[in-house]
Protein backbone atom coordinates (compact mmCIF):
# COMPACT_ATOMS: atom_id res chain seq x y z
CA UNK A 1 0.00 0.00 0.00
CA UNK A 2 1.61 3.67 -0.91
CA UNK A 3 2.12 5.76 1.70
CA UNK A 4 -0.11 8.45 1.70
CA UNK A 5 2.36 11.08 3.07
CA UNK A 6 4.25 12.88 1.08
CA UNK A 7 7.84 12.00 1.20
CA UNK A 8 10.04 14.67 2.25
CA UNK A 9 12.69 14.13 -0.56
CA UNK A 10 9.92 15.02 -3.15
CA UNK A 11 11.75 17.71 -4.44
CA UNK A 12 11.20 18.34 -8.74
CA UNK A 13 14.49 19.47 -8.31
CA UNK A 14 16.16 16.75 -6.22
CA UNK A 15 14.30 14.32 -8.27
CA UNK A 16 16.43 15.90 -11.41
CA UNK A 17 19.78 15.97 -9.46
CA UNK A 18 19.14 11.83 -8.63
CA UNK A 19 19.18 11.12 -12.58
CA UNK A 20 21.69 13.34 -13.71
CA UNK A 21 24.10 11.83 -10.90
CA UNK A 22 23.11 8.48 -12.16
CA UNK A 23 23.73 9.21 -15.89
CA UNK A 24 27.41 11.22 -15.71
CA UNK A 25 28.07 8.49 -13.55
CA UNK A 26 27.50 6.35 -16.42
CA UNK A 27 28.84 8.67 -18.77
CA UNK A 28 31.82 9.07 -16.96
CA UNK A 29 32.22 4.66 -17.82
CA UNK A 30 31.39 5.01 -20.97
CA UNK A 31 34.12 7.56 -21.74
CA UNK A 32 36.59 5.64 -20.32
CA UNK A 33 35.82 2.73 -22.57
CA UNK A 34 34.18 0.78 -20.23
CA UNK A 35 30.39 -0.39 -20.94
CA UNK A 36 28.78 -0.16 -17.26
CA UNK A 37 25.79 -2.98 -17.95
CA UNK A 38 29.09 -5.03 -19.47
CA UNK A 39 29.97 -5.75 -16.48
CA UNK A 40 30.94 -9.17 -15.73
CA UNK A 41 31.14 -8.57 -11.54
CA UNK A 42 27.67 -9.58 -10.84
CA UNK A 43 28.35 -13.27 -13.13
CA UNK A 44 31.70 -13.40 -11.13
CA UNK A 45 30.87 -12.49 -8.03
CA UNK A 46 26.91 -12.41 -8.00
CA UNK A 47 24.33 -9.37 -7.56
CA UNK A 48 24.93 -6.67 -5.20
CA UNK A 49 23.09 -7.21 -1.94
CA UNK A 50 22.24 -5.40 0.83
CA UNK A 51 23.21 -7.08 4.20
CA UNK A 52 20.79 -5.87 6.49
CA UNK A 53 17.44 -6.85 4.22
CA UNK A 54 19.63 -9.76 2.56
CA UNK A 55 17.81 -8.94 -0.44
CA UNK A 56 19.66 -8.23 -4.04
CA UNK A 57 19.37 -4.83 -5.48
CA UNK A 58 17.67 -4.12 -8.50
CA UNK A 59 17.37 -1.97 -11.60
CA UNK A 60 19.98 0.77 -11.86
CA UNK A 61 21.61 -0.56 -8.45
CA UNK A 62 23.08 -3.64 -9.94
CA UNK A 63 24.99 -1.09 -12.44
CA UNK A 64 25.88 1.32 -9.78
CA UNK A 65 27.12 -1.13 -7.41
CA UNK A 66 28.96 -3.68 -10.46
CA UNK A 67 31.40 -1.04 -11.13
CA UNK A 68 32.64 -0.83 -7.68
CA UNK A 69 34.05 -4.28 -8.89
CA UNK A 70 34.07 -5.14 -5.28
CA UNK A 71 34.88 -9.03 -4.41
CA UNK A 72 32.10 -9.37 -2.24
CA UNK A 73 28.38 -8.76 -3.04
CA UNK A 74 27.34 -7.17 0.47
CA UNK A 75 26.87 -3.39 0.50
CA UNK A 76 25.28 -1.32 3.89
CA UNK A 77 25.01 2.47 4.97
CA UNK A 78 26.85 3.66 7.14
CA UNK A 79 24.49 3.45 9.70
CA UNK A 80 23.13 0.25 9.53
CA UNK A 81 26.97 -0.69 9.75
CA UNK A 82 27.31 1.45 13.20
CA UNK A 83 24.35 -0.82 14.05
CA UNK A 84 25.98 -3.93 13.66
CA UNK A 85 29.30 -2.49 16.35
CA UNK A 86 30.66 -1.80 12.76
CA UNK A 87 32.85 0.81 11.75
CA UNK A 88 33.39 1.98 7.91
CA UNK A 89 37.22 2.96 7.30
CA UNK A 90 38.58 6.30 7.17
CA UNK A 91 38.57 7.60 3.58
CA UNK A 92 36.54 5.13 2.14
CA UNK A 93 34.29 6.51 -0.48
CA UNK A 94 30.59 5.54 -0.74
CA UNK A 95 28.24 4.29 -3.45
CA UNK A 96 25.18 6.09 -4.56
CA UNK A 97 21.99 3.35 -5.08
CA UNK A 98 19.04 5.18 -5.60
CA UNK A 99 15.01 4.21 -4.05
CA UNK A 100 11.89 4.31 -5.68
CA UNK A 101 9.00 5.02 -3.88
CA UNK A 102 5.36 5.76 -4.17
CA UNK A 103 2.95 8.01 -2.79
CA UNK A 104 -0.68 9.70 -3.22
CA UNK A 105 -1.85 13.05 -3.84
CA UNK A 106 -5.30 14.41 -3.84
CA UNK A 107 -5.76 16.49 -7.19
CA UNK A 108 -7.49 19.55 -7.63
CA UNK A 109 -11.22 16.93 -8.03
CA UNK A 110 -10.56 15.42 -4.67
CA UNK A 111 -9.34 12.14 -6.39
CA UNK A 112 -6.61 10.51 -5.29
CA UNK A 113 -3.24 9.87 -7.65
CA UNK A 114 0.11 7.81 -7.22
CA UNK A 115 2.72 9.55 -8.02
CA UNK A 116 6.91 8.29 -7.46
CA UNK A 117 9.82 9.86 -6.19
CA UNK A 118 13.78 8.63 -6.18
CA UNK A 119 15.91 9.37 -3.19
CA UNK A 120 19.73 8.45 -3.08
CA UNK A 121 21.12 6.45 -0.13
CA UNK A 122 24.99 6.05 -0.07
CA UNK A 123 26.30 2.79 0.99
CA UNK A 124 29.80 1.20 1.46
CA UNK A 125 30.70 -2.51 0.84
CA UNK A 126 31.67 -5.39 3.08
CA UNK A 127 35.51 -5.01 2.13
CA UNK A 128 35.32 -1.10 3.21
CA UNK A 129 33.95 -2.19 6.63
CA UNK A 130 35.43 -3.30 9.88
CA UNK A 131 34.03 -5.40 12.67
CA UNK A 132 30.89 -6.95 11.28
CA UNK A 133 31.06 -10.48 10.11
CA UNK A 134 29.72 -11.11 6.59
CA UNK A 135 29.06 -14.73 4.92
CA UNK A 136 31.37 -16.27 2.68
CA UNK A 137 31.74 -15.23 -0.77
CA UNK A 138 30.04 -18.04 -2.71
CA UNK A 139 32.10 -19.08 -5.35
CA UNK A 140 30.54 -18.17 -8.64
CA UNK A 141 29.77 -21.32 -11.69
CA UNK A 142 32.46 -23.24 -12.30
CA UNK A 143 32.60 -23.64 -16.23
CA UNK A 144 31.79 -23.38 -19.16
CA UNK A 145 29.76 -25.97 -19.05
CA UNK A 146 27.51 -25.20 -15.88
CA UNK A 147 26.75 -21.50 -16.99
CA UNK A 148 25.70 -22.92 -20.66
CA UNK A 149 23.20 -25.36 -18.77
CA UNK A 150 21.74 -22.86 -17.11
CA UNK A 151 21.56 -20.40 -19.71
CA UNK A 152 19.71 -22.67 -21.66
CA UNK A 153 17.27 -23.24 -18.78
CA UNK A 154 16.65 -19.53 -18.47
CA UNK A 155 14.99 -19.79 -22.60
CA UNK A 156 13.30 -23.01 -21.50
CA UNK A 157 11.86 -21.46 -18.78
CA UNK A 158 10.24 -18.25 -19.68
CA UNK A 159 6.43 -18.14 -19.58
CA UNK A 160 4.57 -17.73 -22.27
CA UNK A 161 7.69 -17.63 -24.64
CA UNK A 162 7.40 -16.32 -28.60
CA UNK A 163 8.70 -18.90 -30.77
CA UNK A 164 12.44 -19.19 -31.59
CA UNK A 165 13.52 -19.77 -34.94
CA UNK A 166 16.95 -20.70 -35.10
CA UNK A 167 18.55 -20.84 -37.87
CA UNK A 168 15.99 -19.91 -40.42
CA UNK A 169 17.50 -17.00 -40.99
CA UNK A 170 21.27 -15.15 -40.48
CA UNK A 171 19.34 -12.27 -38.99
CA UNK A 172 18.74 -11.54 -35.17
CA UNK A 173 15.58 -10.35 -34.68
CA UNK A 174 11.89 -9.98 -32.77
CA UNK A 175 8.78 -9.56 -34.64
CA UNK A 176 6.21 -8.80 -32.73
CA UNK A 177 3.31 -9.30 -35.22
CA UNK A 178 3.70 -12.91 -35.28
CA UNK A 179 5.66 -12.80 -32.14
CA UNK A 180 9.10 -14.83 -33.33
CA UNK A 181 12.80 -14.44 -32.83
CA UNK A 182 14.71 -15.31 -36.04
CA UNK A 183 18.62 -16.06 -35.13
CA UNK A 184 21.60 -18.09 -36.63
CA UNK A 185 22.16 -21.49 -35.80
CA UNK A 186 24.34 -21.35 -33.13
CA UNK A 187 27.32 -22.47 -34.61
CA UNK A 188 27.24 -19.18 -36.35
CA UNK A 189 28.64 -17.43 -33.24
CA UNK A 190 32.20 -16.99 -31.82
CA UNK A 191 31.03 -19.07 -28.54
CA UNK A 192 27.33 -20.72 -27.25
CA UNK A 193 27.72 -17.20 -24.51
CA UNK A 194 27.29 -14.38 -27.46
CA UNK A 195 24.59 -16.97 -29.54
CA UNK A 196 23.14 -16.50 -25.47
CA UNK A 197 23.67 -13.10 -25.47
CA UNK A 198 21.66 -12.36 -28.74
CA UNK A 199 19.10 -14.45 -27.63
CA UNK A 200 18.54 -12.80 -24.32
CA UNK A 201 18.30 -9.32 -25.90
CA UNK A 202 15.38 -10.70 -28.09
CA UNK A 203 14.14 -12.20 -25.31
CA UNK A 204 14.22 -8.95 -23.93
CA UNK A 205 12.14 -7.57 -26.54
CA UNK A 206 9.36 -9.78 -26.50
CA UNK A 207 8.70 -9.58 -23.24
CA UNK A 208 7.22 -6.14 -24.15
CA UNK A 209 4.59 -7.79 -26.11
CA UNK A 210 0.73 -6.79 -25.66
CA UNK A 211 0.34 -10.37 -24.27
CA UNK A 212 3.14 -10.09 -21.45
CA UNK A 213 4.44 -6.38 -20.03
CA UNK A 214 2.73 -4.35 -22.62
CA UNK A 215 6.03 -2.33 -22.42
CA UNK A 216 5.28 1.45 -24.60
CA UNK A 217 8.51 1.50 -26.29
CA UNK A 218 7.96 -1.90 -27.95
CA UNK A 219 4.36 -1.62 -28.98
CA UNK A 220 5.38 2.19 -30.56
CA UNK A 221 8.19 0.77 -32.04
CA UNK A 222 8.54 1.04 -35.50
CA UNK A 223 11.88 0.85 -36.18
CA UNK A 224 14.98 3.15 -36.59
CA UNK A 225 13.96 4.24 -40.12
CA UNK A 226 10.41 4.55 -39.87
CA UNK A 227 9.56 5.23 -36.78
CA UNK A 228 10.73 7.98 -33.96
CA UNK A 229 14.04 7.60 -33.37
CA UNK A 230 13.94 8.10 -29.64
CA UNK A 231 11.14 4.97 -29.19
CA UNK A 232 13.41 3.09 -31.09
CA UNK A 233 16.74 3.86 -28.65
CA UNK A 234 15.08 3.87 -25.53
CA UNK A 235 13.46 0.10 -26.31
CA UNK A 236 17.20 -1.21 -27.60
CA UNK A 237 18.33 0.06 -24.46
CA UNK A 238 16.19 -1.53 -22.05
CA UNK A 239 17.04 -4.74 -24.63
CA UNK A 240 20.42 -3.71 -23.82
CA UNK A 241 20.48 -3.80 -20.03
CA UNK A 242 18.01 -6.50 -19.77
CA UNK A 243 20.23 -8.80 -22.02
CA UNK A 244 23.46 -8.10 -19.70
CA UNK A 245 21.38 -8.56 -16.44
CA UNK A 246 20.02 -12.23 -17.98
CA UNK A 247 23.76 -13.09 -18.75
CA UNK A 248 25.21 -12.19 -15.02
CA UNK A 249 21.96 -14.35 -13.86
CA UNK A 250 23.34 -17.03 -16.12
CA UNK A 251 27.02 -16.77 -15.18
CA UNK A 252 28.20 -15.60 -19.04
CA UNK A 253 31.00 -12.99 -18.96
CA UNK A 254 30.53 -10.57 -21.81
CA UNK A 255 33.78 -10.15 -23.94
CA UNK A 256 35.59 -6.81 -22.69
CA UNK A 257 36.23 -6.72 -26.83
CA UNK A 258 32.34 -5.91 -27.58
CA UNK A 259 33.12 -3.06 -26.14
CA UNK A 260 34.27 -1.28 -29.55
CA UNK A 261 34.34 2.73 -29.98
CA UNK A 262 31.60 3.01 -32.47
CA UNK A 263 29.03 1.31 -30.20
CA UNK A 264 30.42 3.61 -27.10
CA UNK A 265 30.25 6.61 -28.97
CA UNK A 266 26.74 5.84 -30.08
CA UNK A 267 25.78 5.30 -26.06
CA UNK A 268 27.21 8.62 -25.52
CA UNK A 269 25.95 10.39 -27.69
CA UNK A 270 22.60 9.45 -26.90
CA UNK A 271 22.60 9.26 -23.15
CA UNK A 272 24.37 12.98 -23.46
CA UNK A 273 21.20 14.41 -24.94
CA UNK A 274 19.86 16.74 -22.17
CA UNK A 275 16.52 15.26 -22.48
CA UNK A 276 17.39 11.64 -22.11
CA UNK A 277 19.30 12.24 -18.81
CA UNK A 278 16.17 9.71 -17.29
CA UNK A 279 16.47 7.02 -19.77
CA UNK A 280 19.91 4.87 -18.06
CA UNK A 281 17.48 5.14 -14.98
CA UNK A 282 14.36 4.52 -16.47
CA UNK A 283 15.43 1.76 -19.13
CA UNK A 284 16.88 -0.29 -16.09
CA UNK A 285 13.63 -0.35 -14.68
CA UNK A 286 12.08 -1.70 -17.77
CA UNK A 287 14.91 -4.31 -18.37
CA UNK A 288 14.34 -5.22 -14.55
CA UNK A 289 10.78 -6.07 -14.92
CA UNK A 290 11.80 -8.22 -18.22
CA UNK A 291 14.08 -10.21 -16.12
CA UNK A 292 10.97 -10.70 -13.62
CA UNK A 293 8.79 -12.06 -16.47
CA UNK A 294 11.25 -14.24 -18.05
CA UNK A 295 13.09 -15.53 -15.04
CA UNK A 296 9.39 -16.14 -13.08
CA UNK A 297 10.43 -13.84 -10.03
CA UNK A 298 7.61 -12.07 -8.35
CA UNK A 299 9.43 -8.43 -7.50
Amino acid sequence: MPNSRKPKTWKKGELRSVHERVTERIIEQLEQGTVPWHSPHAAKVGFPRNFQSGKDYRGINVMLLGMAGYVSPWFMTYKQAQERGGQVRRGEKGYLVIKYGTYTKEDQEGKEEERGYLKGYTVFNACQIDGVKFPEIEPPLSGDGDCLTFAQAIVDGMPNPPVVHEGRSARTCYYPKDDSIDIPHRSYFESEKRFFKSLYHELTHSSGAAKRLARKTLLENKGRVMGSLATYSKEELVAELGAAFLCAHAGIVVDEHENSAAYIDGWLKVLKQGSNRRWIVEAAGQAQKAVDYILKVEP
